[in-house]
This record gives structure tokens, C-alpha cells and sequence, in this order.
């Protein structure tokens, strides 16, 4: 299995969110997060898709991993294993891992391309991370700066990773 992708916003101190929550609200990361994502399989774990308002996102095959059993989601793939979740994306590719901080960390080692949003804030009320990464493993191949506007109180980078060979 080849082309997992990790995409995620963190912040300067690694900060993904509080309370299920994310810490900022920049409509143009949201976009890109829809336009990478949409046609393609997304894995999550529950809590990460509990936070969605409207519930499954659209276009896309919904997998949740959790270690819950006789749960099920409707309009989603329930999975107990990283094995089970990637058999679910069998000639789909890329796949792309949208979080929690414990899923980021259980791919980190069989992704190969992260799309960071990097958020140009320290965040001293966030209650969930991204887990450190080696950088030493990664390439920067693309990097594109935003300043805050009247839409987005961040300013803020996106950043593609592609694992070195």
C-alpha cells in the first residue's frame, strides 16, 4: 500500500485543537482540505469525526478507526485496525489520514506526503497535538505564505512533506 497521506493545521506549538475543536477558523485551509480530500478515502478516529456538525463529509469514503467494538456510523466504514482501515482502500489512492493526534501518530511512519497547514499562533489552550515528527525523514517540496485578512485571523502556511527515499 503506497500514497497515505497526512494532511492536518497545527499551530507553532504543534497545537491541533481543544475540546474536539479546532483553535482557529481559516476558510482558505478549508478549501484545500476539501479539494485534496474530496473523491478520495479519509481515515479518522471517532472523535475526530464526532466533531463533525453535519456528519459524514461528502464525497469521499468515510472510515473511522476505533478500538470501541459494536459500534457503527452511519454513512461510514468502522474499522478496528490500520490493516482493516488501508484494506478498505484497496486501488484508491492517495489516502489521506485527517486525525486525531493518535491516528497522525500511527501513520506518521507509512505516510508518504503530510499537507501542513501551519498557523502562525501559539495556542496554550489546546488539549490535543500533532505528534513530533523527524523532519531529517522529509522534504519541503512546496510552500505557500498567507498573511491574515478579513477572513482568516491567522496568517499561515501550506507546507508539503514528501518522505525522502
Amino acid at each position: 500500500m503506497s500514497n497515505i497521506a497526512i494532511i492536518a493545521a497545527i499551530g507553532e506549538d504543534n497545537a491541533l485543537g481543544r475540546d474536539q475543536k479546532l483553535l482557529w477558523h481559516l476558510p482558505k485551509d478549508m478549501k484545500r482540505f476539501k479539494t485534496l480530500t474530496t473523491g478520495h478515502p479519509i481515515i479518522m478516529g471517532r472523535k475526530t469525526f464526532a466533531s463533525f456538525p453535519r456528519g459524514p463529509l461528502p464525497n469521499r469514503k468515510n472510515i473511522i478507526l476505533t478500538t470501541q467494538l459494536q459500534v457503527d456510523y452511519e454513512g461510514c466504514f468502522t474499522c478496528h485496525s490500520i490493516e482493516e482501515a488501508l484494506r478498505l482502500c484497496t486501488d484508491q489512492e492517495p489516502i489521506f489520514i485527517i486525525g486525531g493526534a493518535l491516528v497522525y501518530k500511527q501513520f506518521l511512519t507509512l505516510a508518504d506526503t503530510i499537507y501542513l497547514t501551519k498557523v502562525q499562533g501559539k495556542f496554550p489552550d489546546a488539549d490535543c497535538f500533532f505528534p513530533p515528527f523527524n523532519l531529517d525523514e522529509w522534504e519541503e517540496v512546496e510552500k505557500n505564505d498567507f498573511l491574515a485578512d478579513e477572513k482568516n485571523k491567522y496568517a499561515y502556511s501550506f507546507i508539503t512533506y514528501k518522505r525522502k527515499k
